[in-house]
């Protein structure tokens, strides 16, 4: 049978279904004689946390669904959805360019919500992120406190916003970031100024470990990862030893697992598509089990992209240790020649940050990951640094990025169609399996959306299920997918027929209130007293021995 052919008996059978009952995420019948803002007809309705999935009318009203029902319903706004689905608003809670043009491209792959928690931004800065965006913004955005950055602003002296500006940093001399560790009382501002960005609101701690793996030491990422979980807020990481080894990927994530399971605190284990995603995958699933809120997310290609200079594209890692070739792995984003030794050193002397392409993984890997149905799909979307880019240039003037900023939902639709992966799994891992893992930290903006039922923010969008594809290449990133006609935002409709409507900005904030701080600096007396063995009378006046090390070594990041 083919794909087209399985997609009408789909529908069909959903129709069926629809015609006799609705299930939990249906309505009550009583509703329908209400007038409403919008209503999407007859489209399939499919809701990843209840399994719904039947053909029927959607109602929403002042930014909510409140009707899921085969009955008539009446709107000021009619959107015919026969043959489409209509889904939850997509998220993607891995996104570097929260910029219009780069929000506008994610609209048109069906993300109603993007989130930096990876990066972020400089703890101080997390309110002013937010309101530079509120009443301005198309789509729903959130952030993270950035590790990198408070490293950045401790260790070498500079601010910067957020991730579309991290390139600049790394452009420069300043190493301190990276390579240098920290004494205590640099250590403490480094985690006082995280704390900042989480008193603030910031949806958790976003750390780029791997680009830092020299200089944060094992302690500092474990006290990161207690601020957060005084919070009960995840840390998104980087792995340290990513890319790496199936071995070595591994590892950085059970680093990640270990401080999460004896501080109490989320985490999430950002793009694990790489070697040993397999055990890495099994480890998030089994830590699950044991009731520990740890997630992990993905993006469909084979290819990653990053700054030439990254520490783990020196020879010594990436050609000795890994035994990659440059000429066949890491290409030029912009011109698409591939590197050589000699090419690269020549780039980054005159451009150290400049975008490149690294093929790490084989193409058939990408199904396997997208089989996984616990996985979330996340973009890892690149900025575009050109401060001539405006909502209104042509999509194909744009320089040339990696693909995933603009196809990574879209691209997962057309490859589950492709390999019989279940649509609903594909729903689920590009909204419910992100809101659900956010949505248990406290955050209210992810406790009602990712789902399709009533009650719920109405982040809405509507596909058609054999049309939806990429168009984005790694020779023109940044082309738009198709195949996703509407894309509603709280309620109101951003991507009408295939266009993003201009002015119109209905995004909220993801974030949490803002509340007093917990924060808590780091002491080696009181260490000392915590955990090291103080020697005690129990009547023979023979002393416990004392412990083979010094705990003074052990604070913060030495």
């Amino acid at each position: 049978m083919s794909n087209s052919e399985m997609t009408r008996r789909e529908f069909n059978a959903a129709a069926a279904a629809g015609a006799v009952t609705l299930s939990a995420a249906g309505s009550a019948v009583a509703q329908v004689t209400e007038r409403f803002d919008l209503v999407i007809r007859g489209g399939r309705v499919m809701d990843p946390e209840t399994g719904f999935d039947q053909i029927a009318n959607v109602g929403v009203k002042d930014g909510r669904i409140v009707a899921i029902t085969t009955e008539p319903l009446e709107g000021g706004r009619q959107i015919d959805a026969s043959g489409h689905v209509v889904a939850p608003g997509f998220i993607d809670t891995h996104f570097h360019w929260p910029r219009p043009m780069g929000n506008k491209l994610a609209l048109l792959d069906g993300r109603t919500t993007v989130m930096d928690l990876e990066i972020g931004t400089h703890g101080p800065l997390v309110d002013s992120w937010y309101a530079a965006r509120a009443g301005a913004n198309q789509i729903n955005s959130g952030c993270a406190t950035a590790h990198e950055m408070a490293r950045t602003y401790v260790l070498d002296g500079i601010t910067t916003e957020d991730a579309p500006e991290m390139l600049n940093h790394r452009g420069t001399d300043k190493t301190g970031w990276s390579h240098t560790r920290p004494d205590l009382e640099q250590g403490n501002e480094i985690l006082r100024l995280l704390d900042a960005g989480l008193a603030a609101g910031a949806a958790g701690i976003g750390s780029t470990l791997g680009y830092m793996r020299d200089g944060a030491s094992a302690r500092e990422v474990y006290e990161i990862q207690r601020v957060a979980g005084r919070y009960g807020r995840p840390c998104g990481f980087h792995f340290r030893y990513t890319p790496g080894t199936d071995t070595t990927e591994s590892n950085g994530i059970q680093e990640m697992l270990a401080n999460a399971a004896a501080v109490g605190a989320p985490a999430i284990a950002c793009h694990f598509n790489n070697p040993g995603y397999n055990l890495v995958h099994e480890l998030l699933v089994g830590m699950r089990r044991q009731g520990m809120n740890v997630w992990g997310e993905l993006y469909p290609y084979a290819a990653g992209s990053t700054a030439l200079n990254a520490v783990f594209l020196e020879p010594e890692v990436w050609v000795d240790q890994l035994g990659y070739e440059y000429e066949t792995t890491l290409q030029d984003a912009l011109t698409g020649e591939w590197y050589t030794a000699e090419s690269r050193a020549e780039m980054i002397a005159s451009e150290p940050a400049r975008l490149v392409l690294v093929y790490k993984m084989p193409e058939s890997a990408i199904v396997d990951w997208l089989r996984m149905p616990d996985v979330a799909i996340a973009s890892d979307g690149m900025p575009i640094l050109d401060g001539s880019i405006t909502w209104d240039t042509p999509f194909e003037d744009l320089p040339n990025t990696h693909p995933r900023g603009a196809g990574s939902c879209a691209l997962t639709l057309r490859l589950g169609r492709e390999n019989g992966i279940p649509l609903m799994q594909s729903l689920a891992q590009l909204s419910w399996n992100s809101a659900r893992p956010l949505g248990l930290t406290g955050l209210q903006a992810m406790q009602e959306r990712g789902r399709m039922q009533e009650g719920m923010v109405a982040d809405i969008t509507v596909f058609d299920p054999e049309t939806v594809t990429d168009n984005a290449t790694y020779a023109q990133g940044n082309l738009p997918s198709s195949g996703i006609p509407f894309v509603i935002v709280n309620g109101t409709v951003v991507v009408d027929g295939g266009e993003v409507l201009r002015d119109v900005n209905p995004g909220q904030p993801i974030r949490h209130e803002p509340r007093e701080s917990l924060f808590e600096p780091l002491d080696v007396e009181a260490w000392m007293q915590a955990f090291y063995a103080v020697p005690q009378d129990f009547g023979g006046g023979i002393p416990t021995s004392q412990p083979a090390y010094d705990p003074r070594v052990i604070p913060c990041c030495q």
